[in-house]
């Protein structure tokens, strides 16, 4: 068995994965990750980024407990009892509006909520009563969004949320990520391949290495987000790139 310290204590999330493997569809088997230990602090939104195929999404699986088959240990945050995701894909029922959309996650103490706040800062308001196929992605994936904030989770997991949108869709859904997520800070984990959407989003960034994955480093970054600016980007940017080849 590998020998992988165990994460921090911390009030977070702690993931200590020492191996997890697949069955490839040729009955081969794939070592996805092995030796992955980091922790996203309470409170703190925290990035994975690493190379395509590396293992990023098979870890957030395994901390939604979609996937138990591992070994290792995975400690989420202290009263965790309402844990959010949002996908790459939206994942909105076809056959429902946008409000009921996201009603329909709500917890049952939470069924009556005024939604209204969370639409009007998602850019949502007067969209309510519209179906996903009336949506464009970028909306579609702000009504994700909103259903992963309406529950008020103690932990939310980001896989890709903004991929194939172009540059100005993105940012604007970044900002809108920011907007909502900084009036309840809750544990956030995200996966992208961008580390530009990173060094912008988080207060810490965990680099992987090539499938097996495992931490190549870590960054942590005590800039407010108001004050990262291009300038500022673009100096952290270049020395992450000298610290990490190929993560650019």
């Amino acid at each position: 068995m590998l020998d992988v310290p165990k994460p921090m204590k911390t009030d977070g999330l702690a993931v200590a994965i020492e191996e997890k493997s697949f069955l490839s569809a040729n009955g081969r088997r794939i070592l996805a990750v092995s030796g992955l230990s980091f922790t996203a602090q309470a409170g703190a939104f925290t990035t994975l980024i690493g190379p395509s195929g590396c293992g990023k999404t098979t870890t957030l699986r395994l901390v939604l407990g979609l996937d138990t088959d591992f070994r290792g240990q995975i400690q989420r945050p202290a009263g965790a009892s309402r844990v959010a995701a949002v996908f790459q894909e939206p994942r909105l029922l076809p056959w429902r509006d946008v409000e009921t959309n996201v009603r329909l996650a709500l917890p049952q103490a939470l069924r009556r909520r005024d939604l209204r706040p969370l639409f009007e800062t998602l850019g949502l308001s007067g969209l309510e009563r519209h179906f996903p196929a009336e949506l464009s992605l970028g909306l579609a994936r702000r009504a994700a969004l909103a259903r992963a904030f309406a529950i008020e989770p103690s932990l939310l997991v980001l896989d890709e949320p903004f991929v194939s949108l172009d540059e100005e869709t993105a940012t604007r859904l970044r900002t809108l990520l920011i907007d909502v997520w900084s009036t309840r800070p809750t544990t956030a984990l995200m996966v992208t391949h961008n580390l530009r959407e990173a060094v912008e989003l988080s207060d810490r960034i965990v680099f992987l290495s090539e499938r097996p994955a495992k931490v190549r480093g870590m960054e942590d970054i005590a800039t407010p987000r108001a004050d990262r600016d291009a300038a500022w980007r673009a100096r952290i940017l270049e020395r992450l790139d000298a610290l990490y080849p190929g993560v650019l």
